[in-house]
């Protein structure tokens, strides 16, 4: 509560702004007013705030240059740890529809639940949801909650299918007059990511190890698609500290089944991983979740996930 409440006041004198202004649009051939306004008029685009990067890319797939995106995790940030600014929480309360993942990040949680309920949608809602492994925390984490979900279903393609069809039908619902075509190009990033998942089936069908030794358990989904094991060395929060017993018991672990990668990600500290690696005679290799891009990056969800299957085959012995 107490990050909502920082700015609040603030956001208020934001948000009656916001309530009124409008975006302007994308001229179109020759600086001619966009389709749809046929007296030359400007039409407000709809505006989505996609809480991290991933729902970025599947806003900008199926919205195109019809919607406005607005992302609340910068590049180079760390998604767990966002903290709302004031002028962020008026951009949730004002946007057409915010895209998130509910059990992600606390601080958007709180900000739909109190300035977004009516035009939010989790998209991890309607995809089939895995189990915590460790919902009561690895030692000297803290617990989470009975019952709780991993939420990085994105790292499967097919669940990006998914989430570009529940943006497609809210969208549609809202803004009728552009559904073809956004069922095009939700029937666009369909056929990219049943290639991609085509790719990684095929890639990851014969390896050497099946077992998947990562910095942070954010791989679930991607080992329940193909075949692996996930061995996290922390839990699903990447900032959690190890404990000893748990660095020996992956430790352990690594040198009884011959793991020879550990996998480190690009926005966190890769000490442990490396440590780890280093102890054991393991090498260590970036695997990315995908949580958000590194400053300054021209890579895209699909050329990351072609990164991460060239690792994956590399680490685990694929042919």
């Amino acid at each position: 509560m107490t990050r909502l409440l920082i700015g609040l006041a603030s956001a208020s004198l934001l948000l009656a702004a916001c309530a009124t202004s409008t975006v302007s649009p994308a001229s179109g051939p020759s600086g001619s007013a966009p389709a749809g306004a046929p007296d030359g008029s400007a039409v407000a685009r709809p505006t989505i705030v996609a809480a991290f990067y991933p729902l970025e890319y599947a806003a900008r797939a199926i919205g195109g240059d019809a919607v406005d995106i607005v992302g609340l995790t910068p590049p180079g940030g760390e998604p767990h740890d966002l903290e709302l600014s004031a002028a962020q929480v008026a951009e949730i309360a004002s946007a057409d529809l915010v895209l998130y993942v509910k059990g992600y990040q606390p601080a958007v949680d709180e900000a739909v639940a109190q300035q977004a309920a009516d035009h939010s949608l989790d998209v991890s809602a309607g995809l089939t949801l895995l189990p915590a492994e460790h919902a009561a925390g690895h030692e000297g984490e803290p617990a989470g909650e009975e019952g709780a979900t991993d939420p990085h279903v994105w790292l499967n393609p097919l669940n990006m299918a998914g989430i570009g069809t529940a943006i497609t039908e809210r969208l549609s619902a809202s803004a009728p007059d552009g559904s073809a075509a956004f069922a095009a190009n939700n029937e666009r990033l369909g056929s990219e990511m049943a290639t991609l998942n085509e790719q990684f089936t095929a890639g990851l069908a014969s390896c050497r190890s099946r077992i998947m030794v990562v910095s942070h358990e954010a791989f679930a989904y991607l080992g329940s698609a193909y075949g692996f094991t996930q061995v996290g060395i922390s839990g699903l929060s990447p900032d959690a500290e190890p404990s000893p017993a748990r660095m020996r018991d992956v430790a352990d672990l690594v040198t009884r089944e011959g793991v020879t990668t550990i996998y480190y990600e690009t926005l966190v500290d890769p000490k442990v991983a490396k440590t780890l690696a280093d102890e054991t005679g393991a090498t260590s290799a970036v695997l990315d979740p995908i949580e958000g891009l590194v400053a300054g990056s021209a890579e895209s969800y699909p050329t990351i996930m072609a990164s991460n299957l060239a690792t994956l085959r590399t680490g685990q012995g694929c042919t």
